[in-house]
């Protein structure tokens, strides 16, 4: 038996709300009366959209702080936790309909996150009210996690986990059916690069930004150049033509324009994840390679463009850097410049590295901290994350999988492990489940995001029986030999 019609309409009316919320993370906002909403006011308003929808369907709900929350419903000592997220990364690039519009066409739902996770976090919460309605009483608590910064710096989940109670095992709906049985090690930091006056005049850079946020392939980059000295006209045209040249030369698209005594170039790339960089075309990349091809009066940048594309450039392995690794379990290590940022003092780079359970962050800073001294780069760490892994035939995945299986006839697809940061790195005992099926096409962060009508009620039905499952008294996750595994760190080559 799975979730009604009638209950099926309910979870696609509230999607469809959920979506025209712009719940992309911005500056802290202050009420009038003192309130803080840490995240962004939109943020907040797709938290507390879903915390009312939760109340009216009966649940009992929490609000930490505004820094998280979640929904429950059962009684008992342990907790079953289905941590997932309500907030989105930006919607930029050409979209072929509005990224908030939640509309439906076609058999699909469209807008931003509604893969990721808007999607998948409705379908738990009505996968947890149809066995409610039948009556069902789990033997453990049932509690939907709201996260409110996890394409961000996961400030929120770690706020949350501090004042509300440690999930004792669960799964997250934020990644790949039939089960994602491991995630690669997660390290993000900043470059940066101070720059002096210019030796002379001649060429500068006034502006120069790309990119979103640091886990999404950059589409675009734009600079902004002006040529200091009289014969502007006719330099402005050999650089037109070194763009021409250029691009007959890689394939890569970049256009130049005048603007009033200045010259921009915007270069076009391919969005993807940032976990799989290979998959896209990173605007920056593109564009500093041709920036690299002109002569700034600034040694400074021009430092700085060389190290970029001398050791970061169209590498997504990392083997420019010294820091490329692979093993059995985990695959390769991954590297994504996702932001690059300028203010004429200083430039900046804002780097994602996804690294297999053979590598701690501390090798890597150590391998690549010689070319950083080489070209007076300074680096501002950020998040980290460490690689973890379970073994398929353990308790909790084999239980997921065999309702995977048993749901939808596939019996072929196998585990997975992958770069893509979740909240399972966050809470104990706790994978990623669902909800991309196999064979479907992955657009995550990527421009004209929709969800399959059809995938979306078979996710809940899926989420329904997996809660049933995991919530029954015989399921018992500590059983002996179970649990989280990390690959002894080796020496990197």
């Amino acid at each position: 038996m799975g979730c009604s019609r009638q209950l099926q309409e309910q979870a696609l009316r509230t999607l469809k709300e959920l979506v025209k919320i712009k719940s992309a993370a911005e500056d802290p906002v202050v009420t009038p009366s003192g309130e803080k909403f840490p995240f962004g006011q939109g943020v907040q308003d797709a938290f507390a959209y879903m915390l009312s929808e939760a109340e009216r369907l009966g649940f009992k709900t929490e609000d930490v702080d505004h820094y998280g929350g979640h929904i429950e419903f059962g009684e008992g000592q342990e907790i079953l936790g289905l941590p997932g997220h309500l907030d989105v990364v930006p919607a930029e690039g050409q979209w072929s309909f509005d990224p908030w519009c939640g509309d439906e066409q076609d058999g699909y739902i469209l807008g931003r996150g509604i893969t990721d996770d808007k999607g998948p976090m409705v379908a738990c919460l009505y996968a947890m009210k149809s066995l409610m309605d039948e009556g069902y009483e789990p033997a453990r608590r049932v509690r939907l996690i709201l996260g409110l910064d996890e394409e961000t710096n996961w400030e929120g989940m770690r706020h949350y986990l501090e004042k509300a109670e440690m999930p004792d095992f669960g799964f997250s709906p934020d990644g790949e059916f039939p089960i994602i049985n491991g995630e690669k090690g997660n390290v993000q930091f900043h470059l940066a690069r101070k720059l002096g006056k210019p030796s002379g005049k001649g060429l500068i850079l006034t502006r120069l930004s790309g990119g979103t946020a640091r886990n999404i392939v950059p589409d675009s980059a734009r600079a902004v150049i002006r040529w200091e000295l009289q014969d502007a006209k006719e330099k402005y045209q050999e650089i037109r033509s070194m763009l021409r040249e250029f691009c007959g030369e890689t394939g890569y698209r970049l256009k130049a324009r005048g603007m009033g005594k200045s010259l921009e170039i915007t270069a076009e790339g391919h969005a993807c994840h940032g976990a799989d960089p290979q998959d896209g075309v990173n605007a920056i990349a593109v564009l500093i390679e041709f920036l690299g091809r002109l002569d700034f009066v600034s040694d400074d940048l021009t430092g700085f463009i060389d190290f970029y594309n001398n050791y970061i450039a169209f590498d997504p392995y990392g083997g420019k850097l010294g820091i490329d690794r692979q093993d059995p379990q985990y695959g390769k290590l991954t590297v994504n410049s996702g932001v690059i940022a300028y203010d004429r003092d200083s430039v900046s780079i804002s780097m994602d590295i996804r690294f297999p359970g053979s590598v701690t962050t501390a090798e890597i800073y150590d391998k690549i901290q010689p070319v950083l001294d080489q070209y007076s780069i300074g680096v501002v760490k950020g998040r980290e994350e460490a690689p973890f892994r379970m073994d398929p035939a353990d308790p909790l995945p084999k239980a997921l999988i065999d309702v995977y299986r048993e749901i939808t006839g596939d019996k072929d697809n196998p585990p997975k492990v992958v770069g893509q940061a979740t909240y399972a790195q966050s809470c104990r005992n706790t994978l990623a489940y669902g909800a991309l099926f196999p064979g479907d096409p992955d657009i995550m962060h990527q421009v004209d995001e929709k969800l399959e009508i059809r995938r979306f009620y078979q996710t809940i039905d899926i989420y329904r029986e997996a809660i049933r499952r995991l919530s029954q008294p015989e399921f018992q996750f500590g059983a002996e030999g179970s649990g989280l595994e990390q690959t002894a760190p080796e020496e990197m080559d």
